[in-house]
């Protein structure tokens, strides 16, 4: 949603207010929101039946689901491909689409002559593509680490598991508030204080 934001805003800036009008948004909202729901639901509906037997004891501050599925003694087999897939499928589907408009993004902005309004175009774009990174990229460690890591320590687990809840949130602001000019400009005057 928010590549396609963006896609519009720089390939269609006069266009903007007419093609992503409140209804629209409304509907890309339910409609990822629905996406959510509509993957989510298999897999805590069968955890639900699961029958456990090992120490109800979480490694995790969280309910991280591959945490549920070590206390379980039924087959887990559904849940654990349903997951693996859930996640290569989802960030396969989302890294096209936003691949696709940042290909289109890229097409536009360098048929831009300014270099000027070049730059500001990428800059537009730099802060969504951070916050892709900051969320994609706990996402795919965890996930590696909880399916190839098992020879690890627990504190690998428990860390990677508290980086992909606790690091997204925390670099978001950071990363739309250095976009602003005032802040990067007081950012840079402290750090040049410390150094003298």
């Amino acid at each position: 949603a928010m590549a396609f934001d963006r896609y519009i805003a720089i390939c269609n800036p006069l266009h903007y207010s007419s093609i992503l009008t409140v209804s629209i948004i409304i509907r890309i909202g339910l409609t990822i929101l629905g996406r959510s729901f509509f993957f989510i639901t298999p897999p805590i509906i069968r955890l639900r039946l699961f029958h456990y037997c090992h120490p109800h004891i979480l490694s995790h501050s969280f309910c991280l689901h591959q945490d549920l599925l070590r206390l379980a003694c039924s087959d887990i087999r559904f849940n654990s491909y349903y997951a693996l897939m859930l996640v290569i499928c989802t960030l396969m589907v989302d890294a096209i689409l936003i691949l696709f408009s940042y290909v289109l993004i890229l097409k536009s902005v360098l048929a831009i002559a300014s270099q000027e309004e070049q730059h500001k175009s990428f800059q537009t774009c730099i802060s969504h593509v951070c916050a892709v990174l900051v969320f994609y990229i706990p996402i795919i460690s965890l996930t590696m680490v909880h399916r190839f890591g098992k020879h690890l320590s627990p504190v690998v687990h428990v860390l990677m598991g508290n980086i992909y809840i606790l690091f997204p949130p925390l670099m978001n602001p950071i990363i739309y508030s250095v976009k602003t000019q005032q802040i990067r400009t007081r950012i840079l005057r402290v750090f040049s204080l410390k150094r003298n």
